[in-house]
């Protein structure tokens, strides 16, 4: 076993033509990242990266390993909420006059076993920093999202997906959490040790505890050549099923629909090569400056010729630009990248729904009929899939699933986000109808009674809560939201 570190970085300008290959965010909601936090002297206000609502909470705490995130439990005389860099939207990571858990200081390895392909690891470390510890030894995550920069807890608090072919969830490549509970007390969990606990805290949104250390499955840092080809929308199932799903060496895979009509994806697929590199660097570089690609996305989201733009800047060189390149490099993907030059007058924001494969053509249509109808200001879809999840209670994917990303642009203030609500409930009317369900880390815009449809398995959670935390001490306006008692 093994606690070393390293990482290589690039141009600024090749890190610029990179990022310039997609607009959307799919998958960013997570609890918590890479960037430094204010200590417990800031001013006591929790904000999330939708910075729509902050919320003011009685002390910020940042604990370092586990036995100070226990004393913090324990001496607490208020709710608890846990967050860390805040790309939720939906102030997951927060409940008013809370102990707040700043996660971010929790960034060590506990160890690495390269041979078991195997590493656990402190929550509040990013898969950035993981990274630097893997990819000396040629190893890679097996399941992370499509950006680098938030904490591996906070992933397992919204149980993430990314673009791994075949592989879904990330409960599907975690071997074990620690967890503090409301007692402070600590329990080690997997599928044969509190088998019920460890499903419900992946995907449980902190409800039940503070997730201290996880251990992972790990795969190699493979290369891969990207191919990319663009069909008909009623076309695509049946293109992933033979091209995607049908082949052994497709180990990536999104398809991007594009305003106003989203009917012709844009199919990219990562496939194993032993083409030479066209890009060497093993790691994209942390910190670089992504003043073009912020000025790309407000062009294309308010120029008239946006469109345009984004046909030569992205879709004309993801046509034509080859790319071979190791996973290691495609996983150090920075979200800073894809972040507006400022939130001020209008925020950037996601949502997912989890559509199993028969509805896929049908609700891609009523998607695009609501979104028209609302004028809905949407930048793109991502589309991926999923298997079925067996391993988390509160489960995104009960049966296979295509998800349908939507990120999509808003004027910032109350009044704009009170409009977004209407014509999201009408799209999680769409999904329910279709048996699918929406995904959690956004804004709250979901009734309570859709909420339910969605998950039935919340009351089985509820109760769980209950025995485990019977004061209500984890809280957040995700919970007191949709289970307030």
């Amino acid at each position: 076993m093994t606690a070393e570190s390293d990482h290589a970085g690039i141009p600024a300008s090749s890190a610029r033509r990179e990022a310039l290959r997609t607009l959307g965010l799919a998958g960013l909601g997570l609890l918590s990242g890479c960037a430094d936090s204010n200590d417990a002297t800031a001013p006591a206000f929790v904000e999330d990266v939708a910075r729509i609502a902050p919320m003011p909470v009685a002390r910020i705490v940042r604990p370092s390993d586990t036995a100070s995130v226990q004393a913090a439990v324990r001496s607490a005389d208020s709710a608890i909420s846990i967050g860390g860099a805040r790309y939720s939207m939906g102030g997951q990571i927060a409940a008013r006059d809370s102990l707040h858990l700043d996660m971010r200081g929790m960034r060590r390895l506990i160890w690495l076993d390269p041979a078991r392909q195997r590493v656990r690891v402190q929550a509040g470390m990013c898969w950035r920093d993981l990274l630097d510890h893997l990819d000396p030894h040629d190893l890679s995550p097996r399941i992370m999202q499509s950006y680098s920069n938030f904490s591996i807890g906070g992933s397992v608090a919204v149980n993430c997906h990314g673009r791994y072919v075949g592989a879904g969830p990330l409960a599907h490549s975690l071997r074990a959490l620690q967890l503090v509970s409301a007692d402070g007390s600590v329990h080690e969990l997997d599928r044969q040790q509190s088998p019920e606990l460890f499903a419900a805290v992946i995907g449980g949104y902190g409800g039940l505890g503070v997730v201290t250390e996880v251990e992972l499955d790990l795969a190699e840092n493979q290369r891969m050549q990207r191919h990319v080809e663009r069909l008909p929308l009623a076309d695509y199932p049946d293109y992933f099923r033979s091209q995607v799903a049908g082949r052994a060496d497709v180990l990536m895979h999104n398809a991007d629909l594009v305003p106003p009509h989203f009917d012709a994806p844009l199919a990219i697929s990562w496939r194993r090569s032993q083409a030479a590199l066209t890009h060497p660097q093993r790691l994209i570089a942390r910190g670089l400056d992504y003043h073009r690609e912020r000025n790309l996305i407000w062009a294309v989201s308010e120029l008239p010729a946006g469109g345009l733009l984004r046909d030569r800047f992205q879709t004309e060189r993801l046509l034509h630009e080859p790319m071979v390149q190791l996973r290691n490099r495609e996983a150090s993907l920075d979200a800073a990248a894809l972040e507006p030059r400022t939130r001020q007058f209008s925020t950037y924001l996601l949502q997912e729904y989890f559509i199993p494969v028969a509805g896929f053509g049908s609700f891609a249509r009523s998607m695009t009929a609501i979104l028209q109808q609302h004028r809905v200001q949407a930048l793109n879809i991502s589309i991926r899939h999923s298997p079925a999840d067996r391993d988390s209670l509160l489960a995104w994917a009960r049966e296979e699933v295509f998800s349908f990303v939507l990120y999509h642009k808003q004027d910032a203030g109350q009044a704009a986000d009170d409009r977004a609500g209407i014509w999201t409930r009408h799209l999680i009317d769409a999904a329910l109808l279709h048996g699918g369900r929406y995904y959690l880390p956004y804004r709250l815009h979901a009734t309570r009674e859709q909420f339910l449809r969605a998950y039935p398995e919340a009351q089985a959670f509820a109760t769980l809560k209950r025995q485990l935390d019977p004061q209500r001490r984890f809280r957040n306006q995700l919970w007191d939201t949709y289970l307030p008692t």
